[in-house]
C-alpha cells in the first residue's frame, strides 16, 4: 500500500515542474502541433526513396484531405564502404543519407520552416547476391524511415513559430 501511494506521490511531484513551466503537449487541444496531423501535403515522389519517404512522412503526419501546407524535400543518398578484408572484398556498407525540406503554405508563400537531416544505416554484404540485395533494399528503407522521424520532430518542434499562421 505504501509503495503505492509513494509512486503515486512521486510522480505528481514529477509532473509539478512541467504544468508550473506552461508544458502543453504538442499534439494535445491547446498543442501548437494539433494542426499538423492530416493538413501537410508531401510532394509526390519521384523514384524509390522519395516514395519509402513520402509514405513514412504520410504515415506519420497523415494523409492531407485540404492540405493547409505543402512538404518539398529533395533526397541525397551514397554508399560506403567500411568492411574490407584483407583480400579487399567489402563486406559492410554504410549509407549515408540526407533530406533538406522545405514547408510552405499550399496557398504559396515563403517557406515557414526548413531544414536538413542526416542520418545514416548499414547492410552486411558477405552473403549471397540475393541476401546482400535484400539487405541493401532494406537499409535504404530504414534510412527514409528515420529521416522522417526527424523530419516530423523537427516540424513539431518549431511549431509554435508557424502552425497558428
Amino acid at each position: 500500500m505504501w509503495s503505492s501511494d509513494r509512486r503515486r506521490i512521486l510522480s505528481l511531484l514529477a509532473a509539478a515542474p512541467l504544468a508550473a513551466c506552461g508544458f502543453v503537449p504538442a499534439y494535445g487541444p491547446h498543442g501548437p502541433a494539433r494542426g499538423l496531423p492530416g493538413h501537410i501535403a508531401v510532394d509526390a515522389p519521384t523514384d524509390r526513396n522519395g516514395f519509402d519517404l513520402a509514405g513514412e512522412l504520410q504515415a506519420r503526419l497523415g494523409r492531407a484531405s485540404d492540405p493547409a501546407w505543402r512538404l518539398s524535400y529533395r533526397i541525397s543518398t551514397y554508399p560506403s564502404g567500411v568492411g574490407i578484408t584483407p583480400s579487399s572484398t567489402i563486406t559492410r556498407y554504410h549509407v549515408v543519407g540526407s533530406v533538406s525540406y522545405s514547408l510552405r503554405p499550399a496557398a504559396g508563400g515563403k517557406d515557414v520552416a526548413s531544414g536538413t537531416v542526416r542520418n545514416f544505416t548499414s547492410y552486411s554484404a558477405s552473403g549471397t547476391v540475393v541476401e546482400t540485395a535484400a539487405s541493401e533494399r532494406d537499409a535504404y528503407l530504414r534510412l527514409m524511415r528515420i529521416l522522417a522521424d526527424q523530419i516530423v520532430t523537427e516540424l513539431v518542434a518549431s511549431s509554435p513559430g508557424w502552425a497558428g499562421q
